[in-house]
């Protein structure tokens, strides 16, 4: 987000020379740089068996369900963002965050922070931004989330770390 005014003391920023960042907007009252940072988020994929839970929010994708997200907040590590967001959203525990990787979202300016953990204990319970939130079969999962790319491309990465091959599963149920 670049920044014209400051946003504490609202007086209009000047450019001051950051070495490898060139000018960057400076507050001269309050001392203070304002990088052109991307927003942190998480989105998390969470395991319980051979399930993945999955979410329906209407104002992300009309026809797709997608991972749990959120913003991490200012004081907390991203590890307690994937915790906090998971209770919040859908009212369950879960721990071992496990990170998968990153992936830019020009569009919001958004660093998304990846990660799978392992459902604990909890029935779901959906906070009111969720409009669905159920349990998936690891061999449906993609087909549900038919519009979200990213989030694909991270239930992927989960299949590879815990070793998920849908022929090997199916001969287990059998």
């Amino acid at each position: 987000m670049k920044y014209e005014y400051c946003p504490i003391c609202g007086k209009k920023l000047e450019k001051k020379y950051s070495y490898d960042e060139g000018d960057v907007p400076y507050c001269q009252k309050d001392k203070i740089m304002f990088f052109d940072v991307p927003k942190p988020c998480v989105l998390v994929a969470v395991i319980k068996g051979q399930e993945i839970l999955l979410l329906k929010q209407e104002y992300t994708f009309k026809d797709s369900k997608i991972l749990v997200s959120g913003y991490v907040a200012n004081g907390e590590t991203v590890e307690e963002t994937v915790v906090r967001e998971v209770k919040e959203e859908v009212g369950i525990i879960v721990e071992k965050p496990e990170y998968l990787g990153s992936y830019y979202f020009k569009p919001k300016e958004l660093i998304m922070l990846t990660f799978m953990v392992r459902y604990v204990s909890g029935e779901i319970t959906k906070s009111q931004e969720v409009d669905e939130a159920y349990w998936v079969n690891m061999r449906d999962v993609l087909q549900e989330m038919n519009e979200d790319k990213v989030g694909k491309d991270v239930v992927k990465k989960v299949f590879k770390r815990i070793g998920y091959n849908e022929e090997k599963y199916l001969h287990k149920e059998k």
